[in-house]
């Protein structure tokens, strides 16, 4: 990750320069701290050349404008007055994408606020996220060799303040990238567990369980997913003590007791659809089945990381999903931890199962305030929204709330879609208690309603991000690849919500 170094604001004189500029300023006004001056008037020329207004996600390069600097990146943030954060982010990662391979690079951030500046750098370092753990035969030329960047202030010690928490978020955005991007021969269910055990540094409590504990509790819907594959499953909960720790409770089973926040996430290492198995093209993706579980763990690393003051319980439910001969079946019935059978229609419609059993144990074991999942759980859902905006449905309208607002304040942007008797009735089976699937209309939908039987009335929020988990293309702070969705969300829905 790029660190990030605050100093008083000193005109550089070698390497690059990252220049925020208001629209409408004109150029000579934008030109911070005697850099036209310094130049000869270059950067100002080339500013008028390029017409260039300060408009937000503008930008220009100028190349070895003089003063010892080897280029000058100009980028528009619109009204200073009407920059918001997520607005700084998305110059400083846009900014940062244009910098080729500079080794050093300095941001004029003289103009802005402490919070501005602060996230500015933050949109800077999310942008400049790069899985590269198995390029082998990689050129030297080809590789970044930008190790970090210092953001040039007004006040180094109000900025310092502002920055003080937003690496560990970083930190969580990163995990959670790299273990989507990791392939599914590396990643598996045990794998997975591994890697989160790992984090215990930070101070999370964490229990891991495995085939022998899961078949002792009867989680009969996940393990029906997972029997077809030589991986084991695992479950494994992480528990952060924030309140409890600053009450002075600490953890065990006093901090256990105290109501936390619940977040659940799916999975699924990799899902060939099993039996129902998908069409070859396009099956390489389904490493990133995983990500709903991906972006729970970056959660729960962001908030210990952070020392943030709540208590939170994250659970996942790892397997991988493969047909071979010991594959469950359509027309199967399982058993579920909660005791309800469900008839399996496809099995390629797998991660409900898994969270089916994993929400049942929260909600009984942690009796939590609230649970959000998270899951790549169906195509329909990118059908409906595309990749743009995440989908979700709650039984809470005040949960329902605070994750809008969450959302519209990250940048991870969700809407909200209905539950309801009409769908739910499309799950009635002849055999069992319920089927697992509704059928093509409406199935995202009915996704959620067959979700909404496991939470036994717990305020509960579902969060469908097929459609967000992956993207084809760059965008101001995301590189092509594993977006972290969520991470950033929740943390935000909690910081607003939830500690104190």
């Amino acid at each position: 990750m790029l660190d990030v170094t605050i100093a008083r604001a000193t005109l550089p004189t070698s390497g690059a320069l990252l220049l925020p500029v208001e629209e409408g300023a004109g150029a000579k006004a934008a030109a911070w701290a005697g850099l036209d001056a310094a130049t000869g008037g270059a950067v100002s020329r080339a500013l008028e050349a390029a017409e260039f207004k300060g408009k937000k996600g503008q930008t220009v390069t100028i190349l070895a404008p003089g003063a010892g600097l080897s280029r000058v990146v100009a980028v528009g943030i619109g009204k200073l007055a009407e920059l918001t954060l997520l607005g700084a982010e998305e110059a400083g990662g846009s900014g940062i994408a244009q910098l080729g391979r500079e080794a050093a690079v300095a941001v004029a951030a003289e103009a802005l606020s402490a919070a501005q500046a602060a996230h500015l750098a933050l949109g800077a370092v999310l942008r400049s996220y790069r899985f590269d753990r198995y390029r082998t035969t990689e050129k030297p030329d080809e590789k970044p060799r930008l190790a970090g960047i210092k953001l040039l202030v007004a006040d180094p010690s109000a900025t310092e303040s502002a920055w003080a928490k937003l690496p560990a978020v970083a930190e969580g955005v990163f995990l959670t990238r790299d273990l989507v991007s990791e392939p599914p021969n590396v990643l598996t269910p045990p794998e997975f567990a591994k890697r989160i055990e790992a984090l215990e540094k930070l101070g999370l409590e964490i229990e891991v369980f495995g085939q022998k504990e899961l078949t002792k509790l009867g989680f009969g819907a996940m393990l029906g997913v997972s029997q077809g594959s030589v991986q084991e499953p695992r479950m494994v909960v992480l528990q952060w003590h924030g309140a409890s720790a600053a009450t002075g409770k600490g953890k065990g089973k006093k901090a256990a007791k105290a109501k936390p926040i619940a977040f659940v996430g799916k999975g699924v290492t990799f899902d060939s659809g099993g039996i129902s198995i998908k069409p070859a093209a396009g099956m390489e993706d389904m490493k990133w089945d995983m990500a709903g579980a991906g972006t729970v763990v970056g959660l729960m690393a962001a908030l210990a990381g952070r020392k943030a003051k709540v208590d939170a319980v994250g659970l996942v439910g790892l397997v991988e999903n493969m047909p071979s001969g010991s594959a469950q079946r359509p027309g199967d019935v399982v058993k579920t931890y909660s005791g309800q059978t469900v008839e399996i229609i496809n099995t390629d419609a797998e991660g409900r199962m898994v969270l089916a059993d994993v929400l049942w144990y929260c909600q009984q074991k942690f009796e939590p305030r609230f649970m959000v999942d998270l899951a790549t759980l169906t195509g329909a859902m990118v059908i409906t929204l595309g990749h743009e905006i995440g989908g979700f449905f709650s039984n809470d309208d005040t949960l329902a709330s605070q994750l809008h607002a969450a959302g519209e304040a990250s940048g991870e942007k969700l809407w909200r879609l209905p539950l309801g008797e009409a769908y739910d009735k499309q799950l009635k089976s002849d055999i069992a208690d319920m089927k697992h699937v509704g059928g093509r209309p409406g199935g995202a939908i009915t996704a959620a309603q067959f979700l909404q039987r496991f939470v036994n009335g717990k305020p509960w929020a579902h969060l469908d991000i097929a459609g967000m988990a992956w993207s084809s293309k760059d965008s101001a702070t995301v590189p092509k690849g594993a977006t972290a969705y969520g991470v950033r969300l929740l943390d935000r829905l909690v910081a607003d919500n939830f500690e104190g």
